[in-house]
């Protein structure tokens, strides 16, 4: 294919107005759940509450979709951007489609392929139209909200760069570098969405200054594991190690760190230019299992300062990250030991954005801002109401 023609902007207006229509659908819902809601609360701001729970639920299913077209190769499965053969859709496509499925049965464009990858942009883009629409409201209403409208600019600014990151994923042809920081960027987006719904909830949760430390801690050591996941998922390094806890029957096989994580670099190759030798993928491999205790261990002790915190909800938390911990463990030791069977590889990764998704949470609700803003908006008891009157 013509190097020129990667980026088509052709079909941007048939794309959207697709967004457009998808889009409609989550926010009639929205509005018409809403209707009858609390005036007392404001209208505007339930409706924003709830279009942004929505929102952050189509985001999540976004990033595990995402995965979801990485595991079955289909990144490529149409090889422009941001249509497909300069088409709104494979229909369009279907002649360049089935020459190139022709060519090659199993290479980088098939039907299966291409609707993949297609879909994952249109789920993509009605995300974007509904932070969109977030951040023109936000606007509109902001005396109604419980936060800054920077927030949702933020958001739509951070939705953006995605997109940008989701054409260079498609131009560059799978380049590792902006496929891993493409996934980090869509759990971003989780985080940013998440901290939007916990302020219109506006539920303060006291944690012990150690322990929201640790959380926090918690996050950033995850994000790293998460990085270094994508990094072996970009490189096809999950079955570089065959078994566990041995490596290809040996504690301590080849490796070539040097190579495996050169950043700047071709997908396959080194930062020279020559193969990636199997070396290199075997470093990449170890360095996200060994990792993996760290951060697991770091999450037990979390959940167990959690669970020693007075309240409910704390120990709560301690054991929703015990069991997303464990399932997680549970679903990387599935993906060596039975060879990668894209149901464990998705749970992997949906347990990833679940286990960020919790922490984000604890963060937020035990934060200091929120709890003196609930305090000031907290309506008065009856009691104090009878005096007042």
């Amino acid at each position: 294919m013509d190097p020129n023609s990667l980026v088509d902007f052709a079909p941007v207006v048939r794309l959207a107005g697709l967004a457009l229509v998808l889009a409609v659908l989550p926010l009639s819902w929205v509005w018409l759940r809403r209707r009858g809601g609390s005036e007392a609360a404001g209208a505007a701001g339930g409706r924003l509450a709830a279009l942004t729970a929505l929102t952050m639920f189509l985001t999540f299913d976004l990033v595990v979709f995402g995965s979801f077209t990485r595991l079955t190769d289909s990144g490529l499965g149409c090889p422009d951007w941001p249509g497909c053969y300069g088409s709104a859709s494979p229909l369009g496509a279907s002649g360049a489609i089935a020459a190139a499925e022709q060519a090659m049965p199993t290479g980088p464009v098939t039907w299966s392929k291409a609707w993949i990858e297609m879909i994952h942009r249109y789920l993509a883009m009605t995300v974007g139209v509904l932070i969109l629409v977030l951040a023109v409201v936000s606007w509109l209403e902001r005396r109604a909200l419980p936060h800054s409208p920077w927030w949702p600019t933020a958001t739509l600014v951070w939705v953006i760069v995605q997109g940008l990151f989701g054409k260079y994923t498609v131009t560059l042809k799978l380049y590792p570098a902006i496929v891993t920081l493409h996934l980090l960027g869509g759990l971003v987006l989780l985080a940013m969405l998440a901290v939007q719904r916990e302020w219109y909830r506006a539920r303060p949760l006291p944690l012990a200054p150690p322990v929201r430390t640790l959380a926090g801690v918690a996050l950033a050591m995850l994000t790293l594991q998460i990085a270094l996941g994508g990094w072996v998922s970009t490189n096809y390094a999950v079955l570089a190690c065959a078994g566990f806890p041995l490596c290809n029957g040996q504690w301590w096989p080849a490796t070539d760190f040097a190579s495996g994580f050169t950043i700047l670099r071709e997908l396959g190759q080194r930062g020279d230019g020559t193969l990636l030798p199997m070396e290199a993928l075997v470093a990449i491999h170890l360095v996200h299992r060994w990792f993996a205790f760290v951060v697991v261990a770091v999450l037990v002790w979390l959940g167990v300062r959690l669970r020693r915190e007075i309240g409910g909800t704390q120990r709560r938390f301690g054991t929703a990250l015990w069991v997303l911990a464990a399932a997680q463990v549970a679903t990387g030791l599935s993906n060596v030991v039975l060879d990668w069977p894209i149901a464990a590889a998705l749970a992997h990764a949906a347990l990833a954005a679940g286990l960020v998704l919790a922490l984000t949470l604890l963060l937020v609700r035990s934060s200091p801002r929120l709890a003196a803003t609930s305090a000031v908006n907290r309506p008065p008891t009856s009691r104090g109401a009878a005096r007042t009157a």
